[in-house]
């Protein structure tokens, strides 16, 4: 942890929300010297307080720790690099288009890697009216389900969250431009497959 990193990123970080060092001492039950010299480069927050300063400024403690916070390189995001996470605390599912840190229950999340569905997660997809009615003959039991079935086309992402007491079906809108079908399995990841 450096300090002249450390330093500068509390000051900017303060500074976003329009706070004075008052007010963060307020929120840590710190004096405001001890913010201002935190900020100064004379000293650094004690260990403890740590995870306290990262949950009011929104940040990581590694980010905090490593005096900078890493962006993402701007590029508006891109559906060919959509990334899928699952918490494996909570269950909590995420996506990101243009990569990112993510993180649930104090865990970073690593992105799933998807494979090519195989015969046990594999799905059968036929036109209905104006959706895609999907099924799949994967066990849907508390310990082994689909989590959820998502579409992605070049510009739309359309997810459907699955319980284990459904039955192995879902129906989709119909998205037009083409794509890809994921199905997320408890035990077993993601399975890709191509939509008609």
């Amino acid at each position: 942890m450096g300090n002249q990193e450390t330093g500068a990123l509390l000051r900017r970080l303060r500074r976003e929300r329009g706070w004075t060092q008052r007010q963060v001492a307020e929120r840590l039950g710190v004096s405001a010297q001890a913010v201002s010299k935190w900020e100064r480069d004379q000293g650094i927050p004690d260990v403890g307080l740590l995870p306290h300063l990262a949950k009011i400024f929104g940040v990581s403690v590694e980010g905090l720790l490593d005096g900078g916070l890493a962006t993402a390189a701007p590029d508006g995001g891109n559906m060919k690099r959509l990334r899928f996470y699952v918490c494996p605390d909570c269950g909590n599912i995420l996506t990101s288009s243009s990569g990112g840190q993510l993180s649930c229950c104090g865990r970073k999340l690593e992105p799933l890697e998807a494979a090519c569905a195989d015969a046990e997660h594999a799905v059968t997809v036929q036109e209905v009216e104006t959706d895609w009615y999907i099924t799949f003959r994967h066990p849907m039991e508390k310990g082994h389900f689909i989590r959820f079935a998502a579409c992605v086309t070049p510009d739309r992402l359309l997810l459907v969250r699955l319980y284990p007491e459904q039955g192995g079906e879902v129906r989709i809108p119909q998205l037009r431009g083409g794509g890809k079908l994921y199905l997320c399995c408890s035990r077993h990841g993601l399975f890709a497959a191509e939509l008609p």
